[in-house]
């Protein structure tokens, strides 16, 4: 059997575990380009409107596989953390797919919960029997995709810049190039490091949504807004660049209560979907650069507490 992965959403977080368990029960696995052109113009053919670029880059890397696959893994995920759930549309991705691309091959459709080994399991077990009979190879397949997923480790920490800013969104904001118009080698290209949200471990992303009204319904605006300002805090960023989808509800509170936080501190919005054009997303990581840039100069010459003068 041929199994195909698109290779978006929270691919680029799981794709350990999506590729180790069909490997080890004997499936060929095949996956779909980087994202393109090519595969955006496809995502925005089949997909709605309404859908945020993410979602229809994710429509457009199905369709590149629907004819080479036997199997199509579209997750359905619908928890990452016990008591908090992610993005509505990911709940419903098989169905929107699924009524919006014809002549697909047979898909996984079923929950997923990542928090709960168990609950995983049931998925697992349901379609690794697309795959084999055998449960005794779901089972071994599974666990071992578990172990390799848990030892997986991402991220983003270059130490060796003199300035460094805080890479925050989803994680198919900041680690597919496409969508984010290669930012992270363009900063790098400018003389500033990179630092996500991967190098702030949970206690402290925890403690600092303390602070919240509420706790977060949402797992990524308590990953992104905990992270955002354990770094502020910590001082080990100069400025915060937050890629945001046009249109994204979550995003939209998610900026604001890290702007209402941080207060006077260096932040950088950049919205993206299928429109935004590379020259003006370039000026204005430019010029948000050269700002801290200068801040940074201007505050390394300022004298140090003890030496302050105070004026009448």
């Amino acid at each position: 059997m041929i199994v195909g992965i698109p290779k978006g959403l929270l691919y680029y977080k799981y794709y350990p575990f999506f590729n180790s368990f069909f490997s080890e029960l004997g499936a060929e696995i095949i996956t779909s380009q980087d994202t393109n052109k090519n595969i955006l113009n496809e995502g925005i053919k089949y997909c709605v409107d309404e859908a945020c670029l993410p979602i229809k880059i994710f429509h457009g890397h199905v369709s590149q596989l629907k004819d080479k696959c036997d199997l199509m893994v579209i997750p359905r995920i619908m928890s990452i953390k016990e008591r908090e759930y992610i993005c509505p549309k990911f709940c419903g991705l098989p169905e929107m797919v699924k009524s919006s691309i014809p002549d697909l091959p047979d898909t996984t459709d079923l929950p997923m919960y990542f928090y709960d080994k168990n609950r995983l399991y049931k998925w697992a077990n349901a379609v690794g029997k697309k795959v084999t009979k055998n449960p005794i190879k779901i089972k071994n397949a599974f666990n071992n995709a578990l172990k390799i997923q848990e030892d997986f480790t991402s991220g983003i920490n270059e130490e060796s810049f003199r300035l460094k800013v805080g890479l925050i969104g989803h994680p198919y904001s900041i680690y597919d190039n496409f969508i984010n118009m290669n930012v992270h080698k363009k900063l790098n290209d400018l003389g500033i490091g990179v630092i996500t949200e991967e190098n702030v471990d949970e206690e402290s992303i925890d403690e600092e949504t303390k602070s919240l009204f509420k706790k977060p319904f949402w797992s990524f605006t308590r990953s992104s807004y905990g992270s955002a300002v354990n770094l502020v805090k910590s001082n080990k960023i100069d400025g915060i660049i937050y890629i945001s989808s046009f249109g994204c509800g979550i995003d939209s509170v998610n900026t604001e209560l890290i702007k209402c936080k941080i207060g006077n501190f260096p932040m950088l919005i950049l919205k993206v979907d299928e429109q935004t054009g590379e020259a003006g997303f370039d000026t204005r990581l430019e010029a948000f650069t050269d700002m801290l840039k200068r801040r940074n100069k201007i505050e390394s010459n300022l004298p140090t507490f003890g030496e302050h003068i105070y004026c009448k």
